[in-house]
């Protein structure tokens, strides 16, 4: 099939039943809690699909400085996607039942590692039970395949590039947190409370509609663009509070046709543990 970022439950039925079915990612996790998204899997999934964790897997190790999910290492995330079953001509597809939330992740992860061929299901797993699609306790028997570091597909800002940003823009910030953070507010996971100075709100549950599904390319794009005044997506970058969240927006730009979003995989959790760093705790 072709890269398209997005795919819906019929075509991943039909896809399913083919002589060269996709291999289906279950990324129901938790932010606050290690285990909830395994037991989510073992309550019910896709027929096929294999759990990603988001700390295990999606996740490296933390610093203390490089924030509360930072990047895995490429190459042992590379294997871990090898090890189940991923190969360089594998078409996957990434779900979740938040909203695409960590499925966003595992797809910005694969491009990463320069794989191209990765889709989410629109909708998640929501969408899969709406559509009478039967799901499973059963977990499919391992299937390692060889899958080789690539050049990556997508782009990344370190701290001291946003830090230089400051004071010679080249990129605007969008970032994906709730407006109370956002704004200051509410914050009870970071030692500091603010957002970026220059940077501008986009809340990643705007991306999706009343079915939780992903709003339409055209509208995700005048959204985007009454934001950003039209800037290309080579000018913006996508944060949150992890470089999880971001990850959706980038997700979202994808499908409005803004390409070449850059994420701060650090993101507020790394920007507000460095003390020197400027913050605001208003609307710019």
């Amino acid at each position: 099939m072709p890269h398209q970022p997005l795919i819906d439950s019929a075509d991943l039925r039909a896809r399913l039943q083919s002589d060269t079915p996709p291999i289906v990612l279950d990324c129901s996790n938790e932010l606050s809690d290690a285990d909830a998204g395994l037991a989510q899997y073992e309550a019910g999934h896709i027929p096929g699909a294999r759990h990603v964790s988001l700390q295990h897997t999606l996740s490296g190790k933390r610093t203390g400085l490089n924030g509360r999910n930072p990047l895995p290492d490429a190459s042992v995330f590379c294997s871990a996607m090898g090890a189940m079953g991923i190969a360089h001509d594998t078409q996957v597809v990434a779900y979740d039942d938040a909203g695409g939330l960590y499925a966003a992740r595992l797809w910005w992860l694969l491009q990463w590692i320069g794989h191209a061929a990765v889709a989410v299901l629109d909708g998640g797993l929501a969408s899969w039970h709406a559509a009478g699609q039967a799901v499973t306790q059963e977990t499919p028997p391992p299937s390692a395949a060889t899958l080789h570091l690539r050049a990556p597909l997508v782009q990344t800002v370190a701290y001291e590039d946003l830090r230089s940003n400051l004071d010679q823009p080249r990129w605007l910030v969008l970032d994906a947190r709730g407006a109370d953070r956002f704004r200051g507010e509410n914050e009870t996971l970071e030692a500091r409370a603010g957002h970026m100075p220059g940077a501008r709100n986009r809340p990643f549950r705007e991306n999706l509609d009343a079915n939780g599904r992903f709003k339409s390319a055209a509208q995700l794009r005048r959204e985007f663009h009454a934001l950003t005044g039209g800037r290309p997506g080579d000018a913006i970058v996508s944060q949150c509070g992890s470089g999880v969240s971001a990850c959706h927006n980038i997700l979202a730009m994808e499908i409005a046709g803004l390409h070449g979003v850059a994420l701060y995989p650090g993101s507020w959790s790394e920007w507000s543990a460095r003390a020197d760093t400027p913050i605001a705790v208003l609307d710019d």
